[in-house]
Order: structure tokens, then sequence, then C-alpha cells
């Protein structure tokens, strides 16, 4: 399991790396969206910059996860950018949903291995 755990962290940050330079950079030319729905979803997230913060967040939040360094902090802050990655698949792109069911697995998985950090958390009265 341990194995698993360490593997999975490792994908979990170079993917978020990855991607995460590629919207700060712009290393990667944008696909063309079709229209509608997610057209302007994604018109109104890159003209408000906010994909600029998201992909800030990817890279930071990666960097943790390579070096073996505040993991749960890092499991904490790319959460909700799983999440809307997520649903932004499930609502309006359902075919593309594979990566982010991908990272959603890696993620649990590498919770999994640090859940004692998460135990106060966890408990019916404070």
């Amino acid at each position: 399991m341990k194995i698993l755990i360490l593997i999975a962290r490792i994908l979990l940050g170079l993917v978020f790396l990855l991607f995460g330079l590629i919207g700060v950079f712009h290393l990667a030319p944008k696909p063309p969206m079709p229209e509608g729905l997610m057209k302007q979803f994604v018109d109104v997230f890159e003209t408000s910059h906010y994909s600029f913060i998201v992909s800030l967040i990817q890279v930071v939040s990666a960097v943790p996860f390579l070096i073996n360094r505040y993991v749960p902090l890092a499991l904490v802050v790319i959460g909700p950018v799983i999440v809307n990655i997520l649903l932004f698949h499930i609502l309006m792109a359902p075919a593309s949903i594979g990566p982010g069911v991908f990272v959603a697995i890696c993620w649990f998985i590498v919770f999994y291995g640090h859940r004692p950090a998460f135990s106060g958390i966890f408990a019916a009265k404070a």
C-alpha cells in the first residue's frame, strides 16, 4: 500500500505541476471550445484571470506532493480544484471526465495514506 500511495502522490504532483505551469506560462495553445455554455464559462474564466490563480494554486500544491513535505496541506489546497474539475466535466463536458476521475482517485489514495493528519476534523465533538 505504501508504494501505491507513493505513486499516487508523485502522479498528483507531476500532473498538477505540468498543468499548472502550462496555465501560468501559457505553454500550450488553447483548444477550440464548442459553442454554448462551456465556451461562455471558459471565456469568463480566462477573461477574469481566474484561470491564472487556479493554475498558480496547482503549481503551489504540486511542490509538497513532489518533495513529500506538508502533504496534508497540499491535499486540502488542491481538493477544491479537483472538485471543480469534476463538476466542470460532469456538467459541461462529460466525455472528457477521465483525467478528473484519475486525479480524484489519486487524491483519495494519498488522503488514505495521510488520514491520521485529518482525524481531528472527523470528530463529532470538538
